[in-house]
């Protein structure tokens, strides 16, 4: 990693004061004196034990000698035909030789071949093989007979060392090569407890507060708590403190984890990333040793930025469940919560957490001086969606049909995830249809693949089956057209896309931050548009409005129950009987209601649907000959689209729209 000029060396009395340090001096001493981590080395004293155990067997078999003093062959035979020994100890090797280990009956030194002094009654004579003939002849001279089974050299050598030898290779195999070397995480047994957090360099990020677009005031926010590191004499001399912890909220898709990868490239400091799952393990304890780990190491590398993605994982609120106290995954949130702001503070050490999930996080966790600030990160508007599609767009080749402004006004409601992947789907549409640049209608084509799902062309359908779709999606086009206060269509097409026989989408003109009365009437007006054509034209209904009457039941419930949008019940919130179980919040389904109430939601829920299911039908009847030439075209065609319908529509555009009434 880059040096790093930021190490709070010593502290001033009159301020804090980050002096540079030399890299080499942050480092441990183990690390100065090898350049790796511990965990990567060989035990040293299996390396001693073996030595020693070499030296042993070394000296065993070439200095120690025998017991016995050695003869040779043709003293060994002129002993044994002067009948002067009485025990033969024979022990055997496995490459047939033999040493005999003699006896002699004289008790004091003999005078023998060649006036050899023998200095003891006992020899040894090696031979190249012991068969049964001579053990005969031994017994025949009445000599005691004893045979053995001797270990040859490389027999003791592995008996020594075979355990040793398993064990290092079980060492190396297993444990070494599966834990991480050069200070990354340990995966082996014995680094259960160590942090998984990866340690970013600055070198390895490309990303910076350049690459985002749509979310300029998080920017801003991020960017002043970067320069709190970078610059903290800016802030300390009028009396201000670094935030111990930001918060990024926000839905899927809207770039937190982008956001966090930007700092990591704009910060000068060391950044530390690591996921919520990552802290939780099956075995009791790791989850709470992994936290305290973490922050030693973000102690020792301060100024730092230490990046938790997926908060939530280990954020939940405490009491959930049926694991009490005791549960693995609150000690690892009391380890956190204590880490970030308890007896011991952690100096210079910046908290940055990204969730979807800000409802099942624990209040101790949210409260300031743990995570001081809390950064919401919504959707783009149409100006954040332009400034998006400018940055996906601009290492592609666009034809100049295509319009940025008019893409990010026809894309209302799509994330930064989702502008990336509408690029990508129109880049690989071009590619496909080997293009050389990418077209407004390849964007096109890939709005409608992501808005409505992918064409299904070769799924069968029966002309009785198509005629009854068609209708159906005709149904929804009239009543939306015909509806005030309804979204304008974007096309519609009876070609089963997704899980759909047929689909309408329906594109706003605007951004839409709240929701009026009218306007939640007609989304349910023209929800129920399709069941009314069916029953109108077949004279019967079918199963393909089943997520229609879904749809336009919520909204209807909810305007009764949360939205205070009925006359009769008033501005009143009965309660959501849809908690979550189990977020320490909400252990059954209480009704928070009498059940003359809950009657009269269901009365109210029930007239409200029924009085645009009624507006509907009026709708429809009247436009009956738009509605069958409509059905017809579309039967024909497949698809139409915002022009197309308009034009079918024209020659009745002097009707004035029939409002939603309730």
């Amino acid at each position: 990693m880059a040096e790093n000029p930021l190490k709070k060396s010593e502290k001033d009395t009159s301020r804090n004061k980050f002096k540079p340090v030399n890299e080499e001096e942050r480092k441990p001493g183990w690390l100065q004196r090898t350049g790796e981590s511990p965990e990567g080395k060989f035990p040293r004293f299996i390396l001693f034990m073996m030595a020693g155990l070499l030296l042993l067997f070394m000296f065993q078999r070439f200095f120690a000698g025998t017991d016995s003093p050695e003869i040779t062959y043709n003293e060994y035979k002129s002993i044994l035909s002067k009948s002067l020994i009485t025990e033969v100890t024979v022990k055997t090797f496995e490459d047939k030789s033999a040493i005999l280990d003699v006896k002699l009956n004289a008790p004091t030194p003999l005078q023998l071949i060649n006036k050899t002094s023998l200095p003891s009654d006992h020899f040894a004579v090696r031979i190249p093989s012991f068969s049964t003939e001579q053990a005969d002849l031994l017994a025949d001279k009445g000599i005691r007979l004893k045979v053995e089974e001797g270990t040859s050299g490389l027999t003791t050598f592995l008996m020594l060392f075979a355990p040793w030898i398993i064990f290092g290779a079980v060492y190396f195999f297993l444990f070494r090569r599966m834990g991480g070397q050069n200070g990354a995480q340990a995966k082996n047994i014995f680094s259960f407890g160590k942090s998984r957090a990866k340690l970013v360099s600055e070198f390895d990020v490309k990303i910076t507060f350049k690459d985002v677009a749509g979310v300029d005031e998080a920017v801003e926010e991020l960017q002043e708590t970067v320069e709190f590191l970078t610059n903290p004499d800016k802030f300390q001399k009028i009396g201000g403190k670094i935030p111990k912890g930001v918060l990024l909220l926000g839905p899927p898709g809207t770039g937190k984890t982008l956001l966090a990868k930007a700092i990591a490239g704009e910060a000068k400091v060391p950044f530390f990333s690591i996921s919520g799952a990552d802290f939780v393990e099956m075995f009791v304890g790791v989850g709470a040793a992994r936290v305290r780990d973490l922050f030693e190491q973000a102690k020792k590398n301060s100024p730092c930025i230490v990046f938790i993605d997926e908060i939530d994982a280990v954020g939940r609120s405490r009491g959930a469940g049926l694991g009490g106290g005791h549960d693995e995954r609150e000690q690892t949130l009391n380890q956190l919560l204590v880490e970030m702001d308890g007896f011991t503070t952690n100096e210079n050490v910046i908290l940055i957490a990204a969730t979807n999930r800000p409802d099942v996080l624990d209040t101790a966790l949210l409260r300031p001086g743990r995570f001081d600030r809390q950064i919401t990160i919504d959707k783009p508007d149409i100006r954040g969606r332009e400034a998006i599609l400018k940055i996906h767009t601009r290492n592609t080749p666009l034809d100049e049909t295509v319009n940025i402004n008019v893409l990010a006004k026809s894309s209302p409601g799509f994330s930064g995830a989702d502008l990336a992947n509408l690029v990508n789907e129109a880049a690989l549409l071009a590619a496909r249809n080997e293009e050389e640049l990418i077209t407004a209608k390849d964007f096109e084509q890939a709005r409608d693949k992501i808005m409505m799902g992918p064409e299904r062309k070769s799924m069968f359908i029966s002309d009785e089956q198509k005629k009854l779709t068609a209708y159906h999606e005709a149904g929804h086009v009239l009543v939306s057209t015909y509806t005030k206060g309804s979204d304008p269509i974007h096309k519609v097409t009876i070609i089963p896309r997704g899980r759909s026989l047929g689909l309408t989408a329906y594109l706003p003109l605007e951004d839409r931050y709240t929701h009026n009365r009218e306007y939640l009437l007609a989304m349910i007006t023209y929800a129920l548009g399709g069941r009314v054509a069916e029953e109108l034209v077949f004279n019967e209904i079918s199963t393909g409005a089943a997520n229609d009457i879904e749809k336009a039941t919520d909204i209807a419930r909810r305007m009764v129950r949360q939205w205070g949008m009925s006359e009769k019940l008033g501005p009143i919130n009965y309660g959501d009987s849809q908690k979550e179980v189990f977020l320490g919040k909400d252990y059954s389904h209480i009704r928070e209601y009498s059940e003359e109430t809950a009657l009269q939601i269901d009365v109210e829920v029930r007239n409200i649907i029924m009085a645009c299911m009624e507006n509907a039908k009026i709708i429809l009847s009247e436009k009956r000959a738009v509605l069958n030439r409509l059905a017809e075209i579309l039967i024909e065609k497949e698809s139409l689209n915002a022009m197309e319908i308009k034009e079918i529509t024209a020659f009745d555009q002097a009707a004035a729209p029939s409002p939603a009434t309730a």
